[in-house]
Parts: C-alpha cells; sequence; structure tokens
C-alpha cells in the first residue's frame, strides 16, 4: 500500500482498499489466505512524519492444532497505528507495516472452535486426558515423606 505524501491534504485522508494476500509472504501451509488484505486507514502528516491508523482484515484457511481440520479464521486488527518519519521520497509503502500488524494478530495455536460455533474434537480430549494425569501426579506426590532436620 503506497501513499504520496503531496497528496494528504493538512485534514488528513482517509483511504479505503485491498491489496493482494501475497503482501503476507506466508510461508506456512496451515495458514493460507482465502482473499485479498482489505484495509481502512486515515492518514496524516505531523512534525517530518507521516501516521496511519485504521483497520485491517483478511480471511484465512488454518489447520486447528488439535485436530488438524482446516476452518476458516476471520483475522481483524481492530487498532493498527504506525508513523514513519519522512526521508525525502514523495511515496511512502506502508506494505511492512501492514504485513506485521497481520502476522503479529495471527493465532500462535488456531483451533477451529475459536468463534464458538464448533466444537473441536481434538480439544476436548486432550483437556480431558491431561485432566487426569494432572490428579494422578499430585496423589503420587502426596505420598512422598521427607525428613525434616
Amino acid at each position: 500500500m503506497k501513499v504520496h505524501q503531496n497528496q494528504i491534504p493538512v485534514e488528513g485522508l482517509h483511504l479505503e482498499g485491498e491489496d493482494p494476500a501475497e503482501i503476507l509472504e506466508l510461508d506456512d501451509p496451515s495458514a493460507r489466505p482465502l482473499g485479498p488484505v482489505r484495509w481502512a486507514l486515515d492518514i496524516g502528516l505531523s512534525d517530518g512524519g507521516l501516521f496511519a491508523t485504521g483497520k485491517l482484515a483478511v480471511d484465512l484457511e488454518m489447520e486447528c492444532v488439535a485436530c488438524l481440520r482446516k476452518f476458516t479464521y476471520l483475522l481483524r486488527v481492530e487498532d493498527f497505528a504506525t508513523q514513519i518519519e519522512l526521508k525525502g521520497p514523495e511515496t511512502v509503502d506502508l506494505t511492512d507495516q501492514l504485513r506485521e500488524d497481520i502476522l503479529l494478530a495471527l493465532p500462535p495455536y488456531p483451533h477451529c472452535d475459536w468463534n464458538g460455533q464448533n466444537v473441536c474434537k481434538g480439544a476436548s480430549r486432550e483437556s480431558t486426558e491431561s485432566l487426569g494425569e494432572t490428579q494422578h501426579t499430585w496423589d503420587e506426590l502426596d505420598k512422598l515423606k521427607f525428613k525434616s532436620n
């Protein structure tokens, strides 16, 4: 996403648009963009810098870490904000900042039940198994006897 700083009026500029999903440079097969990166930004100039605030969105196909089922994840960044120092060129590219905020918003352990519309069979199996193991471990530790000096 490129902005020409000479085209930004004093009161600022509101822009909405899309960039191809390729700007994300996702190498992970468990997270695949389903469409373009959408943005709505308010852009302005202040004290030798350019600032942009707004919203970012992209729909992704992700793989659940618990059951390995593919699901659609609606990634939204509601509070995007960046400031760039202006150093000469008339055009400022915000692509790196957009990419960074979207990548940081990706869930580290995606689950297919993220929105409550699905029940992840892998997640429920893991939680009951780990609960049983935890209780068993504490029972064994309670049996330990320590000598006091």
